[in-house]
């Protein structure tokens, strides 16, 4: 790779890294002057998925065919909700893992190559000063499975692009789809056969990347030993439309996804590995004529706190994967939690904890085991009853 690409692949990457250093929640999205668009969404500074790019659905079609031969892409039945979701392929992965129609090995390969893929499209792109960058907090998406350091998704692009361009490729993009423009010439120096299969396969239909999913080679094999016939006018390579998504449907039992609140009524949730505590204080809340949201899995909690929006956080402080204390200052980088009240929920009994939640941003304290007096005693000093608010309202009204 030559020096000024090195430099700029630098200057791009910076953006990267500056995320990961950060331990950045949210989207980071990248728009060139072509209104062409790419969104690398982060959790706990690490990439978990990639939206965007050159033929979002055609990649995802790809990307089920190669890693899960056992779904058939073409009757796969998407949810319309998520249709409608610049990430829906994120929930429509998620959702085949969780009814157990692929597996943690499938999904990781799917993550991996759909994060790699827009990393090098992008990494293509000819004007990198052009490039604009926007960070938002307002998606949160949590790793599905085991997410990758960004670092290693950057090495890895960085030696695709010194591969693509060694092999005298520069310029070619994996997006666009051969085409046989001189069939006379192949015909003379193949069998019948053998020019039927080409004719089927190099038609301007299937792209660089759908060739080397259905000929089980990598991209940069199919793409070089094009590249002669290509240079030589007999193969074209010509831009393809997206392919549509698969059928969609919307089932009674899943409700829409949305990152914003549509009821009046408060919503407490607890963020504790320990199931009894949880379900303890599912009793007190519900009791109360509130809505709860029970989670379990500190990776999961980000991405479900978003999109549920509570009025009320408790947390437990010593957990596996993240403590209290770190998903507290995550959520306070996070500006729709910025002023959330959370509460820290704790077997101990050390004033320190509590000097040292403060600085966190926490804003109460719960001893264990949980007493249901001092759970109401903090629902009452931070969360605002509608029904409240109205009666105080009335009364003002009659004085």
């Amino acid at each position: 790779m030559n020096n000024l690409k090195t430099v700029e692949l630098n200057q791009l990457f910076h953006e990267f890294n500056i995320c990961t250093q950060l331990q950045y929640n949210g989207q980071l999205t990248i728009n060139n002057l072509d209104g062409k668009q790419w969104t690398f969404y982060y959790c706990l500074g690490k990439i978990v998925w990639a939206t965007g790019g050159t033929h979002p659905s055609r990649r995802f079609r790809r990307n089920v065919t190669q890693f899960c031969s056992q779904i058939d892409i073409d009757n796969l039945q998407l949810f319309s909700e998520n249709t409608l979701l610049d990430y829906w392929d994120y929930f429509s992965l998620k959702k085949l893992y969780q009814t157990q129609k692929i597996d943690s090995k499938q999904v990781n390969a799917i993550v991996s190559s759909t994060i790699s893929e827009l990393l090098f499209d992008l990494a293509q792109e000819t004007d990198f000063q052009s490039l604009s960058y926007d960070y938002s907090e307002e998606i949160i998406l949590g790793a599905i499975m085991t997410s990758t350091l960004a670092n290693t998704f950057l090495q890895q692009t960085q030696e695709s692009c010194e591969s693509w361009l060694k092999s005298g490729l520069e310029g070619l993009s994996p997006n666009l789809a051969p085409v046989i423009i001189k069939p006379k010439i192949i015909q003379q120096k193949v069998s019948a056969d053998v020019y039927k299969n080409l004719e089927n396969l190099i038609n301007g239909q299937h792209t660089l990347y759908d060739l080397s999913v259905k000929m089980k080679q990598n991209v940069l094999s199919v793409s070089r030993s094009l590249l002669p016939y290509i240079e030589k006018g007999i193969v074209a390579l010509v831009e393809v439309p997206d392919l549509p998504l698969g059928k969609a449907k919307i089932p009674n039992n899943y409700s829409s996804i949305s990152t914003k609140k549509n009821s009046n009524i408060p919503t407490i949730a607890c963020v504790d590995d320990n199931l009894q505590v949880c379900q303890m204080l599912e009793t007190i809340i519900t009791a109360n004529g509130m809505k709860f949201i029970k989670i379990e899995n500190t990776l999961e909690a980000l991405p479900i706190l978003i999109q549920h929006q509570p009025d009320l956080i408790f947390l437990d402080l010593i957990m596996p994967g993240i403590n209290g204390y770190e998903l507290c200052a995550n959520l306070r980088r996070t500006s729709v939690f910025a002023k959330t009240p959370i509460a820290i929920l704790t077997a101990t009994h050390d004033t320190f904890d509590k000097v040292r939640s403060k600085v966190f941003g926490v804003m109460d304290f719960i001893n264990k085991p949980v007493a249901k007096d001092k759970v109401m005693e903090v629902v009452d000093k931070y969360v605002i009853f509608p029904q409240k608010t109205a009666n105080l309202s009335n009364l003002s009204y009659i004085r």
